[in-house]
């Protein structure tokens, strides 16, 4: 990527007016014991710059993981996450072996009722000091 503060990072662009994408992020946020993981908005136009490079059109129920230089999107990105976090990456082993017809088709249905069934973020998040370097 071109960004050289995302360089060797893992980017998470997330919606930023979705409740249960915001706590996933401070999920992520708590347990980055190696400062690997960026996050943007969704609808940042950082988020945009970063997408126009992988020539991906901007879809607001899917959270985009950037790893290597490579685009996951919905429950690949997910599992890429999962296995970034130290201590957790057991779980995509386990996950992986899930069909991903089946498993896009869980990510789906709670993509698209994710604010009925978890809220909507009523007000912006301000990270904490040592977090700021993360956003971007």
């Amino acid at each position: 990527m071109k960004n050289e503060k995302i360089k060797n990072k893992g980017v998470v662009l997330f919606d930023e007016h979705c409740l249960l994408c915001l706590n996933s992020v401070l999920f992520i946020l708590k347990r980055d014991t190696y400062d690997y993981f960026r996050f943007a908005s969704l609808q940042s136009s950082v988020a945009k710059q970063i997408l126009d490079e992988f020539e991906y059109t901007n879809n607001s129920e899917s959270i985009i993981f950037i790893k290597n230089n490579s685009l996951f999107k919905q429950s690949d990105a997910i599992l890429e996450i999962i296995k970034s976090l130290k201590y957790l990456s057991f779980i995509y082993y386990i996950v992986k072996i899930i069909p991903k017809s089946i498993r896009e088709w869980i990510y789906k249905l709670i993509a698209k009722n994710r604010i009925k069934w978890f809220g909507k973020n009523s007000e912006c998040y301000i990270p904490k000091e040592n977090e700021k370097l993360k956003f971007l």
